[in-house]
C-alpha cells in the first residue's frame, strides 16, 4: 500500500462537505477498502458540541453501514487546512483500532499536500479493542 497524490485530491473533495459553523476547522477523510471501494467522510458539528462527528469516524460509519466489516480497510487519508497535518483525535483512534488492522496506513495531510504517514497501531500504542476480547 503506497500513498499517491490521487488520495490527496480525493480527500480534499471530502473536506469540502464539512459542516463546521462553530470551529470553521474542516476535516476530510478518504477511506479505501481492500476491494477497491472508497468512502468519504467530513466532520459535522452540532450546537450540542459532544454530538459532533469527526471525518474519520463518518467515513468508517458509512463503510460499516454499507456492509463492510472490521479489517476490510486498506488505508485512510485525512486532511486539514492548517500549517501542519493533524492526527486523529482520541475517539477516532479508538474507532480505527476497533475497525482496522493495526498495520493499516493512516495518511495525514494539510492544505499544502504535506503528508505524515503512520499506522493505526502507532497512533494508539497498546490500544485495547474487541480483538483483545477473543484472546
Amino acid at each position: 500500500m503506497t500513498y499517491n497524490n490521487d488520495y490527496f485530491n480525493e480527500v480534499r473533495k471530502a473536506q469540502r462537505n464539512a459542516y463546521v459553523p462553530y470551529s470553521n476547522f474542516k476535516v476530510g477523510a478518504y477511506l479505501r477498502t481492500k476491494d477497491g471501494n472508497v468512502f468519504y467522510g467530513a466532520n459535522v458539528e452540532n450546537a450540542a458540541y459532544p454530538m459532533a462527528i469527526c471525518a474519520e469516524r463518518s467515513s468508517l460509519v458509512a463503510a460499516i453501514s454499507n456492509g463492510y466489516k472490521p479489517g476490510d480497510f486498506e488505508s485512510i487519508t485525512i486532511t486539514v487546512d492548517a500549517s501542519e497535518p493533524s492526527s486523529p483525535c482520541g475517539a477516532c483512534r479508538q474507532v480505527l483500532k476497533e475497525l482496522c488492522d493495526d498495520d493499516m496506513p493512516v495518511y495525514m495531510t494539510n492544505h499544502n499536500g504535506e503528508m505524515i504517514e503512520s499506522t493505526v497501531d502507532k497512533l494508539l500504542p497498546l490500544g485495547f479493542s474487541g480483538k483483545d476480547l477473543n484472546n
